[in-house]
Formats: structure tokens, C-alpha cells, sequence
């Protein structure tokens, strides 16, 4: 009898942990909104209500990285009393960027992207009593370009759904300053034309829209950092701190890109992120 009462508890741990995919626009017949998926990690603590968030892999805004900075992610915050949900969003997909054949206007461009990140807000916002959420602390956390679309979705928010924090982890923030930008991200948001667009690269550049009544921000660097270059974070810091918005900057030495919660990537200082991180969360609005 106790054996097999252990069993049935173990068996709804697995059962409340298991993920789930969601698709965002279940009545559309666009193939490309078809693919816009949320899938979730809900934590196996019903007892009470938790911060949650949803997480944006990154991929130069030209695929996503959903194993490392998606389902790990994912799992290492559920397992901390933290639901998320990993978003398959638009991005302009590999081949669109390596055979260019956005030339000719064709793949996703921004605001797609943005428009996913806020359909996924909503539809969290929505069904948050199902996953035990609190709904004062439903936040968004991202990697790289999916740092940049984590805090577009305060940033360039048109909606009545706006995260309760950001998490921006070695972001892409610019698109406009020569020295620090992305490149790479920037064709894939805004095209192989549109990149040269100097309206849509300033619009993009995080750090001159920091809107005010911005909610708390969390931000992570690494000086070695060989893809993103780390004044990315500096200039938000910069701009955070202009605007008087409550933030925690975490910059190492070392870690270089690209880590997300590995305990084999990165480095040992810089894979202390997860921890600071994740006490930074359960501790707002404490």
C-alpha cells in the first residue's frame, strides 16, 4: 500500500512537470503562425501562487536555440518554483538568411516577432490560475536577440499585457551604434534591405526608448563575450540608470556567449547567473 502510494505521487510529479505545447494562434491557417508555439513548464508547488515567466531562446533574431536557452531553461526554473514557458517566435529562419533570399522580401521581419512575445504575455496573463501564477509577477526572460525581444516586449509594448520584470541575458540591445551592434541580429529582424533603414535601427535601439514606469530589469555580461559584445548591456545599464529604473547589472570576466543554464558551458563565474538570478525573482515585490 505504501509502496504504492509513493508510486502515484511520483507519477503526479512527473505528470505536473511534463511540458506542454500550446499553439498561440490555434485558428489561423498562415503555416508561419501556425508554428508560434508556447510550451510550458509548470513547477509541481500547488500550494501557492508563483512568479512565472516566459522565455525567448536566441538565434540572431534568425533561428532559435530552444535546447540550451529554451527547454534547460525551462526546467531548471520550474524545478526552482518558477513556471516558464519556452516561445517558438517568428524569426527570418537559416536559409532565409544564409541564401539571402530575403533580397527579395520574402521571410518574417520585425514586428512579427514582437507580436508573438505579446500574444504570449496575454495568453500567460490569461491562464494563469491554471499554472498557479501570480499575476503581478509574470515576467520575461531572454538570451542574445531573444534578450532584445524580451525587453522590446516593455520597451515597444502596445498592449494592456506588460511584463512584471526583464531578464536580459547577454543581450543584443543597440541597432544603431556602430561600435557595439549586432549585425547579424539586426539583418535577421529587419531584413537584408531593411537593415540600412537608419528610422527602423534607431526605433530598435533599446537603449533610446526606455519608456518610463519601466519595471525591474535584470541584465547579464561577460567581458569575454565574442559574439555580443558586452557594451550591448552597458548602454542599457546606462539608459536604465538615466531613467532612474530599478536593475541588476551581473558582469563577469569570463563566460563568454551562448551558456543559458549549461553546467558545462561557460565558466564557472559566469555560470552563477542561474542562482542570482532566480533569488532576484522570488525576491520582488516580496
Amino acid at each position: 500500500m505504501r509502496r504504492g502510494m509513493i508510486i502515484l505521487l511520483w507519477l503526479g510529479v512527473i505528470t505536473c512537470l511534463s511540458a506542454q505545447t500550446i499553439p498561440l494562434y490555434p485558428d489561423s491557417k498562415d503555416p508561419a503562425l501556425k508554428k508560434v508555439t508556447l510550451t510550458a513548464y509548470p513547477t509541481s508547488d500547488t500550494s501557492q501562487l508563483h512568479p512565472a515567466m516566459i522565455i525567448c531562446p536566441g538565434g540572431s533574431y534568425s533561428w532559435l536555440d530552444e535546447k540550451i536557452e529554451g527547454q534547460e531553461v525551462a526546467e531548471y526554473f520550474a524545478q526552482n518554483g518558477i513556471p516558464c514557458f519556452v516561445l517558438h517566435y517568428r524569426v527570418a529562419n537559416v536559409s532565409a538568411y544564409v541564401l539571402g533570399y530575403r533580397v527579395f522580401g520574402l521571410g518574417n521581419r520585425w514586428p512579427v516577432m514582437l507580436d508573438d512575445a505579446q500574444t504570449a504575455l496575454e495568453w500567460v496573463y490569461r491562464h494563469a490560475e491554471d499554472y498557479r501564477i501570480d499575476t503581478t509577477r509574470i515576467g520575461v526572460l531572454g538570451f542574445s536577440a531573444g534578450g532584445h525581444l524580451a525587453m522590446s516586449t516593455e520597451v515597444y509594448n502596445t498592449t494592456a499585457y506588460c511584463p512584471a520584470f526583464v531578464c536580459a541575458i547577454y543581450p543584443v540591445v543597440t541597432m544603431a551604434d556602430k561600435r557595439y551592434v549586432h549585425r547579424r541580429s539586426r539583418r535577421g529582424a529587419l531584413g537584408v534591405w531593411g537593415q540600412f533603414d537608419k528610422t527602423m535601427q534607431d526605433r530598435l535601439s533599446l537603449e533610446r526608448h526606455i519608456p518610463e514606469g519601466c519595471p525591474p530589469v535584470m541584465m547579464v555580461s561577460c567581458a569575454d563575450d565574442k559574439v555580443v559584445d558586452w557594451h550591448n548591456t552597458a548602454l542599457l545599464d546606462s539608459a536604465l540608470t538615466a531613467h532612474h529604473i530599478e536593475h541588476l547589472w551581473l558582469h563577469y570576466a569570463t563566460g563568454g556567449h551562448g551558456f543559458g543554464v549549461s553546467a558545462t558551458k561557460g565558466t564557472e563565474e559566469s555560470r552563477q547567473w542561474k542562482q542570482q538570478c532566480k533569488q532576484w525573482i522570488l525576491n520582488l515585490n516580496q
